[in-house]
């Protein structure tokens, strides 16, 4: 008795296929299609957050008349194409240097300090809406960066198409409506938005008339160009070209002469006999230098003589001593 198993301890097996369910759990497996985003799951914090940025931007845009929102607008893939000045510092820099403001949001029972009340009264003298937020909403608008209370909304910089601003600029020329021959500058892989506030600035300084950039790898005019630029950015306008060397074709079909500045030049800057000429001066990355197609697509290669122990000048220095070159040799020409 000791061997033989209880009963009903062994489980017995059926012979044979066992039943399925005949299709009737198919609707089961088949899923509830892919999960909603968080801020569209009434039960989710992002939800919440949501309803409160609309009502809030609601509130404020009915506060200003109607004539403002506060909303961040949206760029084809969602982005945000609206950029946030935070921290007292960077904010009250920003508004000194002219940068164009959308609006400036103060935090509600803000510490009051030189910084914040210069702020104010320069955001008040330009005529920006400024916005009274809480904490927390100025903690979801800037991504919980640290603002300080202080947050300066920069509207998205409204880009000219290269061609037609090259073409636009000769037309005026041969119209005589500018004394100078067209002067643009193009930047090919330049990604530092410094080196792009300060090319800005040198062009305006010696009567360059744009400033060309690719669609893709490049610097944009930021906050941080237009500081860099000291306001020069309101004079010179900036194009983007979506293929750089096609643009480069159309602008020598137009008459210019397409001039790429290089450590091995075909000609040194000083011995540059076109300078009279329309010129569009093309240069490269301080490390990469000028890409390939865009070096074999010029028209000339341009050099800065320098001491030998210096192996390359930044972008921006580069185009401000051949600006500088070529507006002194228009000068003596004329």
């Amino acid at each position: 008795m000791a061997n033989n198993p209880r009963s009903g301890a062994v489980r017995k097996l059926k012979k044979g296929p066992l039943k399925g369910t005949g299709g009737l759990g198919r609707k089961a497996l088949e899923g509830k299609g892919p999960t909603p985003k968080a801020e569209e799951r009434t039960y989710h914090k992002a939800y919440k957050n949501k309803q409160l940025a609309e009502r809030s931007a609601a509130k404020h845009s009915a506060g200003a008349g109607g004539h403002t929102s506060n909303r961040r607008s949206s760029g084809p893939k969602g982005r945000a194409t609206e950029e946030l000045v935070t921290g007292r510092n960077s904010v009250v820099e920003a508004l000194r240097a002219g940068i164009p403001a959308k609006a400036l949001y103060v935090a509600v029972r803000v510490d009051m300090d030189e910084r914040v009340r210069e702020s104010i009264k320069l955001a008040n003298e330009r005529g920006i809406p400024l916005l009274e937020a809480h904490k927390p909403e100025l903690d979801r608008l800037t991504e919980d960066a640290i603002h300080q209370g202080l947050v300066l909304q920069i509207p998205p910089y409204e880009y000219e198409d290269a061609v037609d601003m090259a073409s636009d600029v000769m037309a005026k020329w041969k119209k005589g409506h500018i004394a100078n021959a067209p002067l643009i500058v193009a930047l090919d892989g330049i990604t530092d938005t410094r080196n792009l506030g300060a090319i800005i600035r040198s062009v305006s300084a010696f009567s360059g008339h744009a400033v060309i950039i690719p669609e893709r790898r490049s610097a944009g005019v930021t906050a941080a160009a237009w500081k860099t630029s000291a306001g020069a950015a309101v004079r010179v306008p900036v194009a983007k070209a979506p293929n750089l060397n096609r643009a480069i074709g159309a602008f020598q079909k137009m008459g210019y002469f397409v001039l790429g500045l290089d450590g091995e030049g075909d000609v040194s800057l000083p011995d540059l006999g076109l300078a009279k000429d329309p010129i569009c001066l093309v240069v490269g990355s301080e490390g990469k230098g000028l890409s390939r197609l865009v070096r074999e697509n010029c028209d000339q290669i341009v050099s800065i003589p320098i001491n030998s122990a210096m192996e390359s000048l930044n972008a921006s220095m580069a185009v401000g001593i051949s600006l500088y070159e070529v507006s002194k040799q228009r000068s003596t020409q004329a």
